[in-house]
């Protein structure tokens, strides 16, 4: 475990971070410190793609994350002025870019109750697995402040449209696993007792293809939300291009010819 972090806890072992919130007392609510722990690590990440190929965030007790922490986020936010609290806005914005622009691939275990910043974060993700007991609630309108915060509203209409993101972010109404998934928001929901294996699963998958492939293709799913088709069309060609020139793609072709598993090394 790295001590670094000392607002949650973290792990690596095989190739795989792991994040867990561990303040279950709380819900895994958030605190300032949480979030720019969360930062630092996704840019420290980021450039580690050679020895960490996947990050897994996941919350103990029965939540996931309940969001930002009522007394050490919204108590000492009253006391700020504007730039201080326009500081702390940008920063928490911080955390969920950086977890969308790093190269590995993300995926939240959400094993309960994922609200507010919780909710923001975990559809920051790449994949959202869910526990049957898990659900999403967007409450920023509820406590008084927009319901676009930290890239939601770029996020949201993105994965379910804009009709149905408009009614989630405005009402602030709980939504179940099941409809979590029929909507779009989830990937897959599992027993509570199966989230551990379901998430292993796909950590599994994930390692058997080439890391630079899954760092490219996120980048393209990133970029191509917002250009147009022509533009988006020669941006990939020009990155497949330089991707039918790596090191994997040649050992992809000398597995197939030996009829044995690649062995990608992200070159």
């Amino acid at each position: 475990m790295d001590q670094r972090w000392r607002h949650f806890e973290y792990r690596e072992a095989d190739g795989v971070a792991t994040v867990t919130f561990t303040r279950p007392e709380h819900l895994n609510s958030l605190t300032f410190e949480v979030y720019a722990d969360l930062r630092d690590l996704a840019i420290e990440l980021g450039a580690r793609v050679d020895e960490v190929r996947i990050l897994v965030i996941r919350g103990t007790g029965k939540g996931f994350s309940s969001g930002g922490d009522v007394e050490e986020i919204i108590g000492r936010l009253l006391a700020m002025d504007t730039r201080a609290v326009y500081e702390f806005a940008h920063m928490t914005g911080e955390c969920t870019r950086r977890l969308r622009e790093m190269r590995q691939p993300v995926i939240a275990a959400v094993n309960g109750v994922a609200a507010g910043a919780g909710a923001v974060l975990a559809t920051a993700a790449d994949f959202r697995l869910l526990a049957e007991s898990a659900s999403f609630r967007f409450l920023f309108t509820r406590v008084g402040i927009s319901g676009g915060d930290m890239g939601i509203a770029w996020l949201l209409p993105r994965m379910v449209g804009l009709g149905r993101a408009t009614e989630i972010l405005m009402l602030g109404d709980r939504i179940s696993a099941h409809e979590a998934l029929t909507i779009g928001l989830a990937n897959r929901v599992v027993p509570d007792d199966e989230l551990d294996s379901a998430v292993e699963g796909y950590v599994n998958r994930l390692k058997e293809a080439a890391p630079w492939g899954l760092a490219m293709t996120k980048e393209m799913l990133n970029r191509g939300a917002a250009l147009d088709y022509s533009t988006a069309i020669e941006m990939e060609a020009w990155t497949q291009t330089l991707m039918m020139t790596t090191r994997d793609f040649r050992e992809y072709h000398d597995a197939f010819t030996a009829r044995r598993p690649p062995e990608f090394t992200g070159r």
